[in-house]
């Protein structure tokens, strides 16, 4: 009797250890992150219990099942470790129908970056106004390049798909503002804020789709995201070359009304509920790094203008109008980097950082920063400039100027299919940029050797198709390393730190261009052309004498070679870059899944130990 006595107390022991094996992961998580009962089952492992009616032979049978229901339960706790909390998969259907919602803001965003490439000329043609015109392209660049980081932090406090909507709403509006400007100064100041929309449907499509993926598609994802980047960049001049000839250019913003108005209710509408949506850690706003966010926004900005802004002179460089706002980007940037240095030993890393310090410390991400910036700069520059030289240099309508980035948009979209079923399984992530960086040096060295001749040249067709194969290539693998190589807490600004620096290096390359092109026209055509017959490039070519018509293809030829040395320049900088991606021993996809699911976890108890320790001490 005296055994039956001392029995209850034992009993109640064992039965949570019997119970675990029959609990859902988020049970096993609440008993792991309190520390007290952790405790207690620890300190009474020792002590054999069986229930009280058990005599030594029962004892000695029950004892192997305890043991299995032990098993079990660390079992189950190494399971999480390895794949993570577990949460209903989304139903195909509806996963397939949200991430064409998705799929389609993505595309609208990246979409009208390039869109106007094709309708530059006539515009300018319509409004009287060369000078100035690039900005219709760079006002849309800058505000799109400076506010993903802040829309993902934005989402981690109002919720994904909150911000998402907003973006779109602002997106949508501004769009059908563009179309109805009747100056370029409206037109400019709508084209800006409409960018404000799609840098946030850029970033947070980036960051929902990967949460929202099953773990197993994952290492694909990359590749989808890279094909919408890809179709989109290089559509965009064929779409505005269509609009643009065959109805008004002013359709080219009113299209994104009724196409972004369904694709924003098909994602309202197939928004999953709680239960299919994954867990992470909502913030407030006054954890929101809004000093980091606006100083990021400054360096951003006031670094590209006044490389834009110097095609209005030859001698801008040296005046205080570009040495002014660039010290002051340079002075953001600076005062950026010391800000969050500050507010990590400050807050410990609990605030949201406009730039998360963990991230940079990652030398494979931080590589994967430089290169991704150095890789946007030759593409969204191609993407510009090489319809504008079929228009002007080839004499070929917006249309046709545009159809002819088609072998650029098959290879960018195989590139990117490619870089994501090449890292399906096996981590082949720093050998798929190196051969990106490669594939988009060679193509760009390639077309120096274009000529100013009327006829188009075949074989500049076929070049492109190795900046399109590296772009592609570029995408999908940048993508997959912000996935894989950032702490599961920082992952929505980890991919838009990557969204905001390859548009940084697109906005940058157009102002480069744009800055070489403005220094050779008023060196090289004043007294030969007039402004007029300078706006009128696009629409009134049939104008110009041939002595005219051949000293501009001469200089736009002469810019066209310039951009692509420099492009050269900074993809051998992209190429020594990347080598910072290079790591030892590298794990499998799966297997880098598994550490941040694991490293997270570790995080979180953490910090539920530390908070239960405050508590007993108070």
């Amino acid at each position: 009797m005296a055994a039956v006595v001392e029995q209850p107390n034992r009993d109640r022991l064992v039965q949570p250890a019997l119970h675990v094996s029959q609990e859902t992961r988020s049970d096993i998580d609440i008993s792991h992150r309190n520390p007290k009962m952790h405790g207690n089952a620890i300190a009474a492992e020792p002590e054999k219990a069986f229930p009280p009616t058990m005599d030594g032979a029962d004892a000695e049978k029950a004892a192997p099942h305890e043991q299995d229901a032990r098993h079990l339960g660390s079992s189950t706790d190494e399971q999480e470790d390895e794949q993570g909390p577990s949460s209903p998969t989304l139903p195909r259907a509806r996963f397939l129908m949200l991430g064409t919602g998705l799929g389609f803001g993505l595309f609208l965003s990246m979409l009208d970056s390039s869109i106007v490439a094709t309708s530059l000329y006539t515009i300018a043609a319509d409004f009287k106004e060369i000078h100035g015109i690039n900005w219709v392209a760079l006002a849309y660049s800058l505000t799109y390049l400076s506010c993903p980081v802040l829309f993902a932090r934005i989402s981690d406090v109002v919720g994904r798909k909150e911000a998402f909507l907003a973006a779109f709403a602002i997106f949508i509006a501004f769009s059908l503002g563009c179309g109805f400007c009747q100056n370029l100064q409206q037109l400019i100041a709508c084209r800006a804020l409409q960018g404000v929309g799609g840098s946030g449907l850029y970033s947070l499509t980036m960051i929902i789709f990967p949460e929202l993926t099953p773990d197993h598609q994952k290492p694909y994802v990359g590749g989808i995201i890279g094909i919408v980047l890809a179709v989109a960049g290089v559509l965009g001049p064929i779409l505005g070359g269509i609009l643009t000839e065959y109805a008004s250019w002013r359709w080219v913003f009113w299209l994104n009304g009724p196409v972004g108005g369904v694709a924003a209710l098909v994602f309202l509408f197939t928004w999953p509920e709680q239960k299919y949506l994954p867990v992470h850690d909502k913030r407030k706003w006054a954890e929101v790094d809004f000093l980091g966010s606006f100083l990021l926004i400054a360096a951003a900005v006031l670094i590209v203008f006044p490389f834009q802004n110097s095609s209005a002179d030859v001698n801008e460089w040296s005046k205080a109008i570009f040495l002014a706002p660039l010290l002051l980007g340079i002075l953001s940037l600076f005062a950026l980097f010391a800000w969050q240095f500050y507010s990590e030993r400050r807050w410990h890393g609990e605030r949201a950082a406009a730039i998360p310090l963990v991230l940079l410390r990652n030398h494979v991400y931080a590589a994967t920063i430089l290169n991704t910036l150095c890789m946007g700069f030759p593409y969204l520059l191609s993407v510009y400039i090489f319809p504008n030289r079929f228009q002007v240099v080839n004499g070929q309508s917006p249309l046709y100027a545009g159809v002819m980035l088609l072998p650029m948009l098959g290879s960018t979209a195989l590139g990117s299919a490619i870089g994501g079923l090449a890292n399906g399984n096996k981590n082949r992530l720093f050998e798929t940029v190196v051969v990106a960086c490669i594939f988009m040096l060679l193509g760009c060295g390639l077309e120096t050797t274009a000529s100013s001749d009327l006829a188009i040249e075949p074989k500049l067709m076929g070049f492109l198709v190795f900046i399109g194969l590296g772009f592609g290539l570029s995408a999908s693998s940048s993508t997959m390393i912000a996935i894989f190589e950032s702490p599961i807490r920082e992952h929505a600004p980890a991919q838009a730190i990557i969204a905001q620096v390859r548009t940084l290096g697109g906005s940058l390359g157009i102002a480069a261009s744009s800055a070489i092109l403005g220094v050779r026209t008023r060196s090289a055509l004043t007294g030969v052309v007039t402004e007029a017959q300078l706006a009128g490039l696009g629409s009134k070519v049939s104008n110009l004498s041939p002595e005219q018509w051949t000293a501009i293809r001469t200089v736009y030829t002469d810019a066209f070679r310039e951009d692509m040395i420099i492009c050269c320049a900074v993809l051998t900088l992209a190429l020594v870059c990347s080598m910072g991606i290079y790591r030892r021993n590298r794990p499998s996809i799966p297997e880098q899944e598994q550490n941040r699911y694991r490293e997270e976890r570790q995080r979180k108890e953490t910090r539920d130990s530390e908070t239960v320790l405050a508590e007993d001490t108070v």
